[in-house]
């Protein structure tokens, strides 16, 4: 078993990172070389902006490289609590912005020619237990009515030509997409490069200050100055960018591949071939790689770490929760195991805006692999003056009580989450 990324295992690496030392002024810096940050490049690149993108490791390292591999649409919440929450108006235009991220991350790939699987296959909410189902009817009633035609519920016997396993119904959103994250990353990392951004690996951030208008940030490879800075490291924002960090919760989340699946393998377990997540709030979420592995990923542990013993220790929760919903696949061997950081809002709603200086795209709290291409290319679109489509400003972040960068709470969460699943 390869304690490493699937997607970093099975793509190639970017080969056009700048070489020498980090100096010169640019219009743009975009700290963080993961989907919000290249997709912001490529667009300013495409405007004739001088930019700069600097990576603390190497393109796709973090989050945009150690995900599940979903494009989901809609929200990662309730949208009746969403409207609760946020306003009618506002809790449409995050769920459209969703929408036309997985349009915008396709329309990048036919544009750019990247190659990297991408496949409209749908989404099933899948009920875990019969209240649950109850819970997603409600929901579903709201989202088909005013916001998402495309969507369809699905009834226990309806699953059965969709999952190997029991749940109790499902929601099914049909806009819903995957693809190679790996693949992808790279991809949109050449393209911002072919428009003209320059990309730099291995210059972490140290140090970042504002003087004479301009923005001076020192890197581990030199110092650069800029008009405007875009922080776009989401979970792995460093402390230099201390209004962020009080208002992130770095949050480990795992994944495990199993070996290709064999077609009886796979008409047992996943004759549908759609992105799946359950209902629990401690869920799992899985779908098939394009060579046939089931990749299998959750919140094994609150852990605000992930190396290699932290990944290895999930990824037996993981095995054990994959065997539990999938029995038949109890005995298939594991063949990646990998973890990284989730960048998780108080509320979980995601942010992006102008503040102290800087513009921001983060919080995407799990759902970031769709959104963030499109809400990168947002940003750098309100950096060039261009009409503000941000369906997140002036939406209100309050800084978590308590925490200055490591979240000593995260135990406690996950007690009371486990405690919710066994009563809920």
């Amino acid at each position: 078993m390869k304690l490493q990324s699937y997607w970093h295992d099975t793509a190639p690496a970017f080969a056009n990172a700048a070489q020498g030392p980090v100096e010169g002024h640019y219009d743009v810096a975009v700290v963080g070389a993961g989907f919000t940050g290249l997709a912001a490049a490529r667009q300013l690149a495409k405007a004739g902006v001088r930019v700069i993108v600097l990576e603390a490791e190497v393109v796709g390292w973090g989050a945009s490289g150690r995900n599940g591999g979903h494009l989901n649409n809609g929200l990662a919440h309730s949208f009746i609590g969403a409207k609760a929450e946020l306003g009618k108006e506002r809790a449409i235009a995050l769920y459209q912005a969703l929408d036309a991220s997985i349009d915008t991350i396709e329309a990048i790939i036919a544009e750019e020619g990247i190659d990297c699987n991408f496949r409209r296959a749908g989404k099933l909410k899948l009920a875990s237990k019969p209240q649950h189902y109850d819970a997603i009817a409600r929901n579903f009633e709201a989202i088909h009515a005013e916001v998402d035609p495309e969507t369809a519920l699905l009834s226990a016997s309806d699953l059965k030509s969709e999952v190997g396993a029991p749940f109790h119904g499902a929601m099914l959103s049909k806009k819903s997409a995957m693809m190679h994250m790996g693949r992808y990353v790279v991809g949109l990392a050449e393209a911002a490069r072919r428009h003209g951004a320059t990309i730099v690996e291995g210059a972490a951030v140290s140090d970042h200050r504002q003087a004479d208008g301009r923005h001076v940030l020192k890197t581990a490879k030199g110092v650069v100055t800029a008009d405007h800075v875009l922080i776009a490291t989401g979970a792995y924002t460093t402390p230099n960018f201390g209004y962020f960090r009080r208002r992130i919760i770095p949050v480990g989340s795992f994944i495990i591949a199993t070996r290709p699946l064999t077609e009886t393998e796979i008409a047992a377990t996943m004759p549908g071939n759609r992105t799946c997540v359950n209902s629990m709030n401690i869920g799992n979420y899985w779908r098939l790689a394009p060579d046939n592995r089931l990749i299998f990923g959750g919140r094994a542990r609150f852990s605000a770490t992930s190396d290699q013993r932290s990944d290895a220790k999930s990824g037996t929760i993981l095995h054990d929760s994959l065997a539990r919903i999938f029995p038949q696949l109890a005995h298939v061997e594991i063949d990646y195991c990998w973890g990284g950081l989730v960048d998780m809002t108080r509320d979980r709603y995601p942010r992006a805006g102008y503040q102290d200086g800087v513009w921001y795209a983060m919080g995407y709290s799990g759902h970031g692999a769709q959104l963030s291409t499109h809400l990168g290319m947002t940003i750098a679109d309100a950096i060039l003056g261009r009409p503000d489509h941000n369906p997140l400003k002036g939406l209100e972040w309050p800084a978590v009580p308590g925490h200055f960068g490591k979240p000593w709470f995260l135990p406690l969460v996950g007690l009371y989450y486990k405690m919710l699943d066994k009563v809920q």
